[in-house]
């Protein structure tokens, strides 16, 4: 991967000419001002993962601190993803369903100050998301996302006893620094139109972007984008506004950085596992800015910040309180030796994986009777190479939605068709992963169960998620109740999905 040069490079850079400088005070302004902009992004888990070792964001806090310390113009920033999707969504606290509480109040103690939309905001429900909103105390930029409200297109906003705060399309932050040196920073902030909730309305980022930096690069030192959209988005971004002082995104999870052009783009590892500092350095008197960037690895070396920690630990005791009352022990292991289970959704949405193999196995033991097992890419959220041991909790961050086991007698030509579906469905949730007894001849076209063409007049027994019976998956509308080829669904739910996997493990 291209990107694995680049990660040698900025480390190296940074380890060179951009190692923490503490920025005193001079005696007259001196025309330079330097701002640090402290990065994370796509963070769906607020304590740390394997084992402590990484995330979690009592560390993000800690580096927030230290760069704070160095200079006080730093600004911690969350470019998306972060409400959902989450292992506490499906749980519930003092009677409500929690859908992002957790987090927001972990930002909040972290010291989070800027924040944009990305597409799994859009996940929960509209007064779900506007609670989330008005709880937290970090400024959110939306450029070109919207609020859909009786009947209206209006800027989302933050609601209180005293009135509205809507959410600005830009933001234009003054600052000073010890000796006096002030500059003007525009921040846009882009989100992908991936999520088309009934909630939400997008314009065209890209257009958005090129008129509010029309707007603002007259009127200050430099503009960044804070951005959740694809890399190649970035760089046409990059591209179209070569201006632009520094695009600091997220949405691939996998870490990035690249030089498009002058422009520099970064994306953190997912889980707050590594931060990104972007740092400028503006000169005044010769109007030029420069973009340092440094790569944190959030791991044991960093401490944990104990006030938000403490935070981190309530509602980790929440959530196991919650687990437990569903028949979960979250800190239990069930898998103690072994390769690192890969649930990287680049991997698991265009082919099978060694945990994608596990789930399936699970499901095909707890369901001996059936011929064929199907399970759904889109089922499985953990988006991560999870390390040994593996616990109960770690089942259920890779499967957050649960839901149960299905049994269903359907006809081979419903079986055709799903099992045609999935070559098309590849690189979305809608891949499917089926048991070793299916296989597929490409010289002949032929879909095989247990080395036996598929006859299309024969009733096959199948195994699946729940989910997959709605016709809720994408382009799996055809999957549910009412479609002629579904013979018959068994009454009574075999399992938990999760249970079935812990169970498959301890046993293993």
């Amino acid at each position: 991967m291209k990107n694995i040069f680049w990660f040698a490079v900025v480390i190296l850079f940074a380890a060179s000419s951009c190692n923490p400088v503490r920025y005193s005070a001079a005696e007259t302004d001196d025309g330079i001002i330097r701002i640090n902009f402290v990065q994370v992004n796509d963070v769906y888990e607020i304590a740390p993962l394997a084992a402590g070792k990484e995330g979690g964001l009592a560390r993000v806090a800690t580096i927030k601190k230290k760069y704070l310390d160095l200079n006080p113009n730093t600004f911690l920033l969350m470019a998306g993803d972060f409400v959902s999707p989450s292992v506490y969504n499906s749980l519930k606290y003092q009677g409500k369903a929690i859908r992002g509480k957790q987090m927001i109040e972990a930002m909040n103690a972290a010291g989070f100050d800027l924040a944009i939309f990305g597409n799994h905001e859009f996940d929960i429900k509209e007064s779900e998301l506007q609670e989330r909103i008005n709880e937290s105390r970090f400024q959110w930029i939306a450029s070109n996302t919207y609020h859909k409200q009786n009947g209206q297109i209006i800027p989302f906003a933050k609601t209180s006893t005293t009135g509205n705060d809507p959410f600005p399309v830009s933001l234009i932050k003054t600052i000073t620094d010890a000796d006096g040196t002030v500059a003007r920073i525009g921040i846009i902030g882009l989100t992908i139109p991936f999520n088309k909730a009934g909630y939400v309305s997008y314009t065209d980022a890209l257009t958005a972007a090129k008129i509010l930096y029309e707007r603002l690069k007259d009127s200050t030192d430099a503009v960044v984008a804070i951005t959740h959209q694809s890399m190649e988005e970035d760089e046409m971004l990059a591209k179209e506004i070569p201006g632009l002082a520094a695009i600091m995104g997220g949405h691939e999870h996998d870490q990035r950085f690249e030089k498009a052009g002058n422009v520099t783009i970064t994306k953190a590892m997912a889980n707050a596992k590594s931060a990104f500092i972007v740092t400028l350095t503006i000169n005044k008197n010769k109007h030029k800015v420069k973009v340092f960037t440094k790569l944190e690895t959030l791991d044991e070396n960093i401490v944990l910040d104990s006030a938000c920690n403490a935070v981190v630990e309530r509602w980790v005791n929440i959530a196991e309180n919650n687990y437990a009352s569903l028949g979960f022990d979250a800190r239990k292991i069930v898998l103690n030796n072994g390769e690192p289970l890969d649930g990287r959704e680049t991997e698991i949405r265009n082919g099978p994986t060694n945990l994608t193999k596990l789930i399936v196995a699970a499901i095909a033991k707890a369901v001996p009777t059936a011929s064929v097992v199907i399970m759904n890419a889109g089922s499985i959220r953990v988006d991560d190479i999870m390390q040994i041991p593996v616990t109960q909790y770690d089942i259920i961050r890779t499967l957050p939605f649960g839901g149960s086991i299905r049994e269903v007698d359907m006809k081979g030509s419903l079986l055709l068709q799903i099992f045609e579906q999935r070559s098309k469905n590849k690189g979305i949730g809608g891949y499917l992963h089926f048991n070793e007894a299916v296989s597929f001849d490409a010289g002949s076209h032929v879909w095989n169960v247990e080395n036996i063409p598929v006859d299309s007049l024969k009733t096959y027994r199948v195994a699946l998620p729940d989910f997959l019976l709605t016709g809720g998956e994408s382009n799996l509308g055809f999957l549910k109740p009412g479609n002629s080829g579904i013979v018959n669904v068994l009454p009574d739910p075999v399992s938990d999905i999760r249970l079935a996997v812990i169970k498959y493990l301890e046993k293993k």
